[in-house]
């Protein structure tokens, strides 16, 4: 297949043409609150020009804040993925830019211990990837295990904000947060392409509208 441009809305319609955008009443398990979209980035897998265009976004997006006078995005030598999607899209990261891979597990599985699967050298600095932030909550999890192994997390950087706080919560603790789509991005390009109606665009703009007032609310 021939190699796309490096452009987040194509990525954005690809995510919508593999079917991992839908519309309805979802419980977000990372907030356990309604939500009236679901966005499941893990169907990438299923697309490897997708996937591998995902990886070179992300590159993209980091040697950009990286070449700035006041570079936003801190050097980093490994790079370790929540799981479950964020690890997928780690693995398929690291095999792009050669940048070694860890895979922190903030909770047991099978026959493996809380623990870091593969090797790193304590004062290491490493760039967490997920897929997907709602509030943040996983991504401090494994934050704190990488901290706990003697490891320095600066920046964290996602496939998809789904606006609901997470730069600020995650800017509170110290971490900086880096987004490829942002939500509100995605539905405006399918609002624009006809995908969606102006129901289901103004149903979701307006529950975005309500999670953003909430977190100010609570700043």
């Amino acid at each position: 297949m021939k190699e796309q441009s490096l452009d987040n809305l194509w990525l954005a319609q690809i995510l919508w043409d593999l079917g991992a955008v839908q519309f309805g009443n979802f419980t977000v398990s990372e907030s356990a609150v309604s939500s009236p979209v679901f966005v499941n980035p893990k169907v990438l897998i299923s697309n490897p020009t997708a996937l591998r265009v995902a990886s070179k976004l992300m590159q993209q997006e980091i040697n950009l804040a990286q070449s700035l006078r006041r570079p936003k995005v801190h050097q980093f030598s490994l790079v370790a993925g929540v799981p479950v999607g964020g690890l997928l899209l780690a693995s398929a990261y690291s095999l792009e830019t050669n940048i070694p891979l860890i895979y922190a597990r903030s909770r047991p599985e099978g026959t493996g211990k809380r623990g870091i699967e593969g090797h790193y050298t304590k004062g290491d600095t490493v760039l967490i990837i997920d897929d997907l932030i709602t509030r943040g909550s996983s991504i401090l999890e494994t934050a704190a295990l990488l901290e706990e192994n003697d490891l320095k997390v600066k920046d964290v950087i996602v496939l998809i904000d789904r606006e609901h706080g997470a730069a600020e919560r995650l800017r509170r603790h110290g971490y900086n947060l880096i987004s490829i789509l942002k939500l509100d991005v995605m539905l405006n390009l399918y609002m624009s392409k006809g995908l969606i109606t102006e129901e289901q665009y103004r149903t979701c703009a307006e529950y975005l509208r309500s999670k953003q007032g909430e977190n100010n609310d609570s700043l």
